[in-house]
């Protein structure tokens, strides 16, 4: 088992950087590989990121080039940095963790509770 909290949320104008984090309890995250999903309002829950044990990543077309996922296993945390952000990317941000190197948010069977970005046009 293990438990995620996020932070890191919040409002931010188009252009600006947000820092998300995603802090593992229990079995430690390093275990696991670790995916970073968004939802917006009235949309399905979709893939955003997603880090490998051995740190491979990989990442939405949306938003190759502007976020970076990274991993501290010391700290059992999870980062996703978010540059030059857009109004479409405002939605709750969830980090997930799963024993496969999936895409599929049915793939994850660990979930944190959300947080929520606001970027304003």
């Amino acid at each position: 088992q293990v438990q995620l909290v996020e932070s890191g949320g919040g409002l931010v104008q188009a252009g600006g950087s947000l820092r998300l984090s995603c802090a593992a309890s229990g079995r430690t995250s390093s275990s696991y590989n670790m995916g970073w999903f968004r939802q917006a309002p009235e949309k399905e829950r979709e893939f955003v990121a997603l880090i490998g044990r051995s740190v491979n990543t990989r990442y939405a077309d949306s938003v190759k080039g502007r976020f970076t996922i990274s991993r501290d296993n010391t700290k059992n945390t999870v980062f996703l940095q978010m540059n030059d952000l857009k109004p479409e990317d405002t939605a709750i941000y969830y980090c997930a963790a799963s024993i496969w190197w999936e895409t599929r948010t049915d793939q994850y069977n660990y979930w944190g509770q959300g947080t929520q970005v606001t970027v304003s046009s």
